[in-house]
């Protein structure tokens, strides 16, 4: 049987107790949110400009779910979806620049309602093939009609550059049919572009300390 096989009979047996955790991946991803809107109207008002160009949020895709569960080994059931995987919900943060992203997660982490499960900086440890941004995975309440339930969210932030290089790699990696030099080449090429966006992050916000301070 395959991942998928044994995701959808999971989903059979427990199709309410799944649609219930989903609802509460996306109030916590409602919660995160308003968060990050606070800092970004708190910014506005302190330094006159906005750290934040764009908010975009998303549940893992079902498909998404069972290829990780079974890779992994996890039980397929909701309750291990759960226990075991902490990106089901996701919430991807577009900044200017990069000081920009770790003001945002320092400002989130930094709340008393909100732990901190795991940090990744990519941004100052880029992955092999360029990838650059800082994930987060914070814990947070919802506040249901009978109490309150810690909810685990993904937060991805990267400033622009990091953002437009990463959704056209996103795009190249679903053209299959190369052949290994030329792929090889490309991946090279990707590699090169990642590391002049980095440079235009680091220049621009010289820039912006030259204009405007630190």
């Amino acid at each position: 049987m395959s991942a998928i096989d044994e995701f959808e009979a999971m989903l059979d047996r427990e199709e309410e107790a799944f649609r219930r955790l989903m609802t509460y991946y996306q109030c916590a991803i409602m919660e995160v949110e308003t968060k990050l809107r606070v800092f970004d109207a708190e910014f506005r008002l302190q330094h006159d400009r906005n750290p934040i160009e764009s908010v975009c949020s998303r549940l893992k895709s079902q498909g998404s779910m069972a290829e990780k569960m079974a890779r992994k080994g996890f039980p397929m059931s909701v309750e291990s979806i759960e226990h075991n995987l902490f990106d089901v919900a996701g919430v991807r943060v577009v900044c200017a620049l990069p000081e920009d992203a770790y003001a945002l997660a320092e400002s989130l982490v930094g709340q008393d309602d909100v732990a901190l499960v795991d940090r990744r900086d990519y941004i100052a440890s880029p992955k092999e093939s360029g990838y650059r941004s800082l994930h987060v995975i914070v814990e947070v309440p919802i506040f249901l009609e009978r109490g309150k339930r810690p909810m685990k969210v993904e937060v991805q932030l990267r400033s622009i550059a990091q953002n437009f290089w990463a959704a056209l790699d996103h795009q190249l990696q679903y053209k299959k049919d190369l052949d290994p030099g030329e792929e090889a080449a490309i991946v090279a090429e990707l590699k090169v572009l990642s590391d002049a966006a980095a440079d235009l992050d680091g220049r621009m916000q010289a820039l912006r300390h030259r204009i405007f301070g630190s």
